[in-house]
């Protein structure tokens, strides 16, 4: 007890005020959302403008809406105030700041265990360190945690929804809707279960249920845009690319009703790197000056550079990502998964696939983790990889990365890629002049395109390709 014995109003805040307003955006953080919670914090902070914890949570509330620049903001001044809070309080603080603002994961982790070994009964510091190794595509790392948090605390909705996400990264289907089913048992709420309840779906090809999540959403700020956008991922992943911007145009909106430009950056960003995969040069362009007109947060600034490296633009591409490397080298998925990505991308566009096949060794141990805004993985590493290896004429290795996908349905689920990687396939075996397989590869993929916009460059080469194997 005299150990972790700190004052009150050093622990918190000396503003009773100010803790009132803290504690009602804490119910309300819980019983509502993110969104809501917001003004609460905000408010404790304008009564305490120390309040080390009001920004903590303040900065977690927006790490959670995708609003990546405000989150580092309020992150970061709660880890310069972090002398005035108790002993587990500053766990608190650090482990948010490592994990959101520097991106320094193996310090977040490191400190989650110090946390977890000064208060094994507390259930926060397994759950980060679960959420931590989602974040980073150690899948298997993160279930033991997870599982630990809610035998601690069975009513975290948050949990529940980071349960039921692994255990689809995991191809674990059957029991990814136990835990949603036990979530709703206990009448627990959180737009990740809905939006992880909608995936599962989709790998399940139940589009009813697809549909009842999205309605869901409705009107909801801060959850609509994130399931209008699963939505474009999915039109996107069948092709149907006029159908997906509609959808991604609706996200863009509703996120910027709930004051959250970024969110919105974020989804015009990531709708254009579609366009570049897809071949659709005149909308890359266009869309990445909107994006970052915008906002111009770091993360926004990491898409829109990798999709100007698949389009082409290696110049403007390795300037922006030496940028974001300057300003961001503590930063561990953003060096190895996506910086390395994009300086891959650019070899590819100079035709040098060894070089980038050297280069996406870094990323190998985070290439099954995910975007949190996005809430998918996108195994981008893997894609970029297989193209290397399909420049090199080296057939096996590039279909044992386009293979990847189809084995890691969970993780990548709707994302466009996991569509594309059946022509990068078909690719494959006709470099090894294997015509049957390749055949048959072609025909999974025309399939999945079926009802897929015509004028997709990607598509009419797909096609063409096909018909010269007949």
């Amino acid at each position: 007890m005299q150990r972790f014995d700190t004052p009150l109003e050093q622990a918190t805040t000396p503003s009773l005020e100010a803790l009132q307003a803290y504690s009602r955006g804490m119910k309300t953080w819980e019983g509502k959302g993110d969104f809501e919670a917001i003004p609460f914090f905000r408010r404790a902070i304008e009564l305490d403008s120390n309040f080390a914890l009001a920004y903590t949570v303040l900065g977690v509330t927006y790490a959670n809406l995708g609003q990546d620049s405000l989150a580092s903001e309020n992150l970061v001044k709660a880890f310069e105030l972090r002398g005035r809070v108790s002993e587990r309080e500053r766990y608190w603080v650090s482990v948010n700041y490592y994990s959101a603002a520097t991106g320094e994961l193996e310090k977040a982790n490191e400190t989650c265990e110090l946390w977890a070994q000064s208060y094994p009964r507390d259930d926060v510091p397994v759950a980060l360190l679960g959420a931590n190794y989602t974040v980073a595509g150690k899948w298997n790392r993160a279930l033991p945690e997870i599982l630990q948090s809610l035998r601690l605390e069975p009513n975290d909705a948050i949990v529940y929804s980071n349960l039921g996400q692994t255990y689809l990264a995991l191809n674990r289907l059957e029991e990814a809707q136990a835990a949603f089913d036990q979530a709703w048992a206990r009448k627990l709420d959180y737009w990740g279960l809905h939006l992880w309840t909608y995936y599962l779906a989709f790998l399940r090809g139940d589009g009813g249920e697809m549909e009842r999540q999205v309605a869901w959403g409705v009107g909801k700020p801060g959850d609509e845009d994130r399931l209008l956008f699963a939505e474009s991922t999915t039109e996107a992943y069948y092709g149907r690319i006029r159908k997906a911007r509609e959808f991604s145009r609706r996200a863009e909106e509703s996120a910027q009703h709930a004051e959250a430009k970024e969110t919105a950056a974020t989804w015009r960003a990531y709708a254009t790197l579609t366009e570049a995969e897809f071949g659709n040069s005149e909308q890359i362009r266009q869309g990445t000056s909107a994006a970052l007109a915008m906002a111009p947060g770091r993360f926004v600034k990491v898409l829109v550079a990798l999709a100007l490296a698949r389009a082409g633009d290696a110049a403007q591409a390795e300037s922006m990502s030496e940028e974001l490397a300057k300003s961001n080298s503590s930063n561990s998925l953003l060096n190895y998964y996506w910086l390395t990505t994009i300086r891959a991308a650019i070899q590819l566009d100079r035709n040098d696939p060894g070089r980038a096949i050297e280069l996406l060794q870094a990323a190998a141990p985070y290439e099954l983790g995910y975007d949190a805004t996005l809430q998918l993985g996108t195994m981008y590493p893997v894609f970029v990889r297989g193209q290397a290896y399909l420049d090199l004429n080296r057939s096996k290795e590039a279909a044992a990365e386009f293979q990847k996908f189809l084995d890691h349905r969970g993780v990548v689920v709707s994302y466009p890629l996991a569509a594309l990687a059946r022509l990068g396939l078909a690719r494959s075996y006709v470099l090894q002049g294997d015509t049957a397989k390749a055949r048959t590869a072609y025909q999974d993929f025309l399939t999945l395109w079926k009802d897929a916009d015509a004028d997709i460059p990607v598509l009419i080469a797909a096609k063409a390709e096909f018909a010269r194997l007949k």
